[in-house]
C-alpha cells in the first residue's frame, strides 16, 4: 500500500452482514449475501468479480442510491441502513462524487457548465479556488472547458466527469468502470489520474472493474462471487 492509502487514518466505509434481495416478478434474487467490508480513509480500493457478483449493488448501495434489505452500512460516520430517501439524498450531495462508464455530461452545455452544475446541485454557487485550477492541470482540460461534449474525445469527456464529482470535495469516490468505454491509452491516462488525485487529495476512492491491468492502479482488489467478497488482496 503506498503512502495515498494511509494520509488519514481510520475507516472510513464499515459494512457488516449486508443484505440486498431485489423481487423480479414472483422471485426473490440475493444480489448480496452478507457483506462484510471496512475502507481505511485514503484507500484506492479496487472491486473485480463477474457480471452477477454483486459489484454494482455493493456500490449503489454506498453511494446511497438504493437502501440494503438488511445489514448495517456506515459511510463517514453515517449509518446509510437508517437514512431516509431524502437523507440518503443529502448524503450523496455532499459525501460521495460518481465516475460512470458512461459519461453522462449534460450535451447542450459545455464542459464548464457540466462541472459548475455539480457545485450547485451540492449547494455552493462560489467560484473554484486555485486547488481546484491545479487539478484541472492535472487532469489536462483547461484548455476545453468551453467545448460541449460532442466537440470533446471520449478521454476528455471522462476526465470532466472525473472533474465534476470530485468538484465538490467529496470524501468517497465512486468510480464504476470508468474506461469501459475508452481505448487502451485513454484508459491508461485516467487511471493515472485516478491514482494521482487519490494521493493528491488523501480522497477515498472505490473502483469496480473488470480489468485486472485498470484493478492494479488500487492498493487493494476486492473479488466478489455470487453475492459475497470471497478474496482481498
Amino acid at each position: 500500500m503506498n503512502s495515498g492509502a494511509s494520509a488519514t487514518a481510520g475507516a472510513i466505509i464499515e459494512i457488516h452482514d449486508l443484505r440486498k434481495t431485489y423481487r423480479v416478478g414472483k422471485v426473490d434474487v440475493a444480489a448480496l449475501r452478507g457483506v462484510d467490508l471496512t475502507v481505511q480513509r485514503g484507500d484506492f480500493l479496487s472491486i473485480v468479480g463477474p457480471s452477477g457478483s454483486g459489484k454494482s449493488t455493493l456500490f449503489h448501495i454506498i453511494g446511497g442510491l438504493t437502501p440494503p434489505t438488511s445489514g448495517q452500512v456506515r459511510v463517514d460516520d453515517q449509518d446509510l441502513s437508517k437514512l431516509t430517501d431524502a437523507g440518503r439524498t443529502n448524503m450523496r450531495k455532499h459525501t460521495v462524487g460518481f465516475v460512470f462508464q458512461k459519461f453522462n455530461l449534460l450535451p447542450n452545455l459545455t464542459a464548464r457548465d457540466n462541472i459548475a452544475v455539480a457545485r450547485h446541485i451540492a449547494g455552493s454557487d462560489a467560484k473554484p479556488g486555485a486547488e481546484f485550477e491545479e487539478i484541472l492541470n492535472v487532469l489536462g482540460i483547461n484548455a476545453r472547458l468551453d467545448h460541449k461534449p460532442a466537440a470533446l474525445s471520449g478521454g476528455e469527456q471522462q476526465r470532466v466527469a472525473i472533474a465534476r464529482a470530485i468538484v465538490k470535495h467529496p470524501a468517497i469516490l465512486l468510480a464504476d468502470e470508468p474506461t469501459g468505454n475508452l481505448d487502451t491509452e485513454n484508459s491508461k491516462a485516467v487511471l493515472e489520474v485516478l491514482r494521482d488525485l487519490n494521493q493528491r487529495l488523501g480522497q477515498t476512492s472505490l473502483m469496480i472493474t473488470h480489468n485486472p491491468e485498470a484493478a492494479a492502479y488500487g492498493h487493494n482488489t476486492v473479488h466478489m462471487q455470487d453475492g459475497k467478497i470471497i478474496e482481498r488482496t
